[in-house]
């Protein structure tokens, strides 16, 4: 049997995709960046998992909320959950070996057993949602486990935020083409949550939005250092306000855009943030802290202390996963981390936030309101099939990464409508 045939049907791609889809081609690292993940013997991976039945019932009790209404392979329907109220998603398994990568994989293995066609569903957001809903009580069912874990953690070792390493994964995810990212990006070419007004969902007046809001906290500086400026936009915010911005990043691609986009008053660079000196009146920082790593986390802000000026302040948005899970988050790598951003990792808010204090940066103006990457990522995603659907996808951009990058911004936007990661915005002040 064709397993292809099996897959949700996809937007049609453009003709060019097609003339690219038999040959590696843009995004070929990430597409194969979980290859020696794989099940390996079938034997090795049903006794590791204990069997089949064991497996579905162990996802059945660890679910507290919500439910999943399961189709397995020879035509029997089971209900997993149910317990209370909760997100309620549909699978149909095609084949059980889905459920050996789930038990061996983690979400890695999930990932692989979707893209063989081995499981489909109507609807991915809310079996993502649920997942992360339950995710206390699930266990370590969405992370590898034995071999599977030692080869995971290898990958991610190798993918380690050294200078070196830096460089590399930067340019594995950002570099895949400005034209790519304009397909589906909005006009600021914004590549971070959005802050919606009450029934807003104008995903350019967001993010615009979102931009004033750290330049609100950084208001009446006269020089900012920016780490991870991506395309500029919130450098050429600053700079309107009459800031004068010096805007870094690894990304060749994003600074060739930047510069290209203009800005007075704005020294955009390719530097890694452990590499700046200097003193400003104030740091911003989007989003960038989720590709610096744990092991790292103490120089990023070692970086802000040391560039921020006596009573000067750091605007941070980052996003974090729930404490309780960071742990077994943080013993393994997961899908994100596998095949769309090597080498990252979302931060523990508490010890990022002792971190920061340790350095005489006082936690200030902690807040989330408005900001809803859910809701991003929705929008995102729908652009992004558009774009897939008119032909307006750059040439070199297989089937199977189109497909990795649907089931990315989908995975991503469950995550956060599962309340398992949050993203949100706090004003760092360096003490006088």
């Amino acid at each position: 049997m064709d397993n292809r045939r099996l897959l949700p049907k996809a937007p049609p791609l453009c003709i060019s995709c097609h003339m690219n889809a038999q040959a590696p081609g843009r995004g070929a690292e990430l597409v194969g960046g979980g290859r020696s993940i794989g099940i390996g013997p079938q034997w090795l991976a049903r006794m590791w998992s204990g069997g089949i039945h064991r497996i579905i019932d162990r996802v059945g009790n660890g679910m507290a909320r919500g439910s999943i209404e399961a189709v397995l392979p020879d035509g029997t329907t089971r209900v997993l959950g149910g317990k209370a109220p909760g997100f309620d998603g549909k699978v149909t398994l095609r084949d059980y070996r889905a459920l050996l990568r789930l038990a061996t994989g983690g979400s890695v293995g999930w990932y692989q057993a979707w893209e063989a066609g081995e499981w489909e569903s109507p609807d991915l957001v809310p079996l993502f949602a649920l997942f992360m809903d339950n995710a206390g009580t699930l266990g370590n069912i969405g992370r590898a486990h034995g071999p599977w874990r030692l080869a995971a953690r290898l990958i991610h070792r190798l993918h380690r935020n050294t200078r070196e390493g830096s460089l590399r994964n930067i340019h594995a995810h950002y570099d895949l083409g400005n034209d790519f990212y304009a397909g589906w990006l909005d006009p600021t070419m914004t590549y971070s949550s959005a802050r919606f007004a009450d029934g807003e969902r104008d995903l350019e007046a967001a993010q615009r939005r979102k931009l004033d809001t750290i330049a609100d906290r950084l208001d009446g500086a006269a020089s900012v250092l920016e780490i991870g400026c991506g395309w500029g936009a919130l450098a050429r915010r600053l700079a309107g306000r009459g800031m004068d911005v010096t805007a870094i990043s690894l990304s060749d691609e994003q600074l060739a855009w930047a510069r290209a986009a203009g800005g007075e008053g704005i020294d955009f660079r390719k530097q890694d943030y452990r590499d700046m000196a200097g003193q400003y009146d104030a740091v911003a920082s989007v989003e960038m802290v989720e590709a610096v790593g744990q092991e790292y986390w103490p120089d990023f802000l070692d970086c802000i202390a040391r560039c921020l000026k006596p009573g000067g302040r750091a605007a941070i948005q980052y996003i974090a996963m729930r404490d309780d899970l960071f742990d077994d988050y943080a013993r393994s790598a997961d899908f994100i981390q596998t095949y769309v951003f090597p080498g990252g990792m979302l931060i523990r808010e508490s010890t990022f936030r002792k971190l920061a204090e340790e350095r005489g940066l006082a936690w200030r103006d902690h807040a989330s309101f408005g900001l809803d990457y859910a809701e991003t990522l929705r929008l995102w995603r729908a652009r992004f099939d558009r774009a897939v659907e008119e032909g307006r996808l750059p040439a070199g951009f297989d089937d199977r990464f189109v497909r990795l990058w649907r089931f990315y911004l989908t995975y991503c936007e469950g995550g956060f409508r599962g309340r398992g990661i949050d993203v949100a915005q706090v004003t760092l002040v360096k003490s006088a």
